[in-house]
């Protein structure tokens, strides 16, 4: 089994709240943490996770986050910025659609000093690690407490799921996090491309085949911070073909073409519209100079399509964005059709 943290690698994805940037940094310790899912806790408390869940759906779908606030732990509510960005990114998806919550998991940390990586294993695991009914989830820095994850399937305008994070203070469930995400990209969902990874896998093209691997652990992981047989095996399945000379988790890769080196430092899928296109991100010195940076951008492209041809058949377009060191950066698309 593998435990991984997975990173935002599609679009249309709200801006969230990481629940592991509101809480702080101590030492490790050696407490005891404990995870129940729907089936083992009681009647009681999985109805009362799932109204409360309902209702902070609800505030958001009305755009109320002046009551999601007070309905926030404290520690959230002092710095509620990226949970109001994140509702009004998705207010208008939420609107009028139906939510429906999944099996809640209640997780517990004991003793008297946060955890440094609070490990929940929830439900029934096997000699290989998880089943189908099990999920693990780990969360860095944990002060002991009572807290509940809860999902929501989202049926509305656009199929996606928003996850909620609770804290238990003192009788009511509290809003400690908030992740809304897109249970699609241009069109597809995860399953659709797990089944196209593996049909590029077949053909030979470990860097499509790689991408929609990570599109599909992404669309399949409704919170960056849980894992399931699913995720778990498309893990397993994706390290095997893992390219060397395209950026993961941060790492910086070169790309040298017409004698000059490009330091690539991401590349992902995004959905515009119905289209499915590939972003890929390098390190720029300046790009102050509108004209000369698309002109590096569009030379950028033709090399990336040149070197890796296979990228043609994967997606519609190529989106290349200089950053430079500031976080300052310039986009440029090409459709595919269009390279030359």
């Amino acid at each position: 089994m593998r435990v991984i943290e997975i990173a935002p690698i599609t679009v249309s994805c709200a801006r969230t709240l990481s629940f592991s940037l509101i809480l702080f940094a101590l030492a490790v310790s050696s407490q005891a943490q404990t995870c129940l899912t729907s089936e083992d806790m009681d009647a009681t408390t999985r109805t009362t996770l799932q109204n409360t869940a309902r209702q902070y759906f609800d505030l958001a779908a009305k755009g109320d986050v002046a009551t999601l606030r007070q309905n926030a732990i404290p520690i959230v509510a002092a710095d509620f910025g990226g949970i109001e960005a994140a509702v009004k990114d998705h207010q208008e998806t939420f609107a009028g659609a139906q939510a429906t919550p999944r099996g809640p998991f209640q997780l517990t940390v004991e003793g008297n000093k946060p955890l440094e990586r609070a490990e929940f294993l929830c439900g029934v695991f096997g000699k290989s690690g998880q089943t189908a009914n099990s999920a693990v989830f780990v969360l860095p820095n944990l002060p002991p407490g009572e807290y509940a994850v809860v999902i929501l399937d989202v049926a509305g305008k656009a199929p996606s799921t928003l996850s909620f994070v609770l804290q238990r203070l003192a009788s009511s469930w509290k809003l400690g996090g908030f992740y809304a995400r897109s249970s699609q990209v241009a069109g597809h969902d995860g399953r659709w491309f797990l089944d196209h990874a593996r049909e590029f896998k077949a053909k030979g093209q470990k860097r499509n085949a790689w991408l929609y691997y990570m599109a599909a652990r992404e669309l399949l992981a409704p919170v960056p911070f849980m894992s399931t047989l699913t995720t778990d095996r498309i893990y397993d399945e994706s390290q095997l073909l893992r390219p060397a000379d395209l950026p993961e988790g941060g790492n910086t890769v070169d790309l040298v073409a017409g004698g000059k080196t490009y330091k690539l430092t991401a590349a992902f899928a995004v959905g515009v519209g119905t289209d499915l296109d590939l972003v890929v991100k390098y390190s720029a010195a300046d790009i102050s100079n509108a004209n000369q940076t698309y002109q590096e951008n569009v030379n950028f492209i033709r090399a990336l399509t040149a070197k890796f041809p296979e990228l043609r058949e994967g997606f519609t377009a190529i989106i290349a964005r200089a950053v430079e060191a500031s976080g300052r950066d310039y986009g440029t698309m090409l459709a595919v059709k269009d390279i030359k």
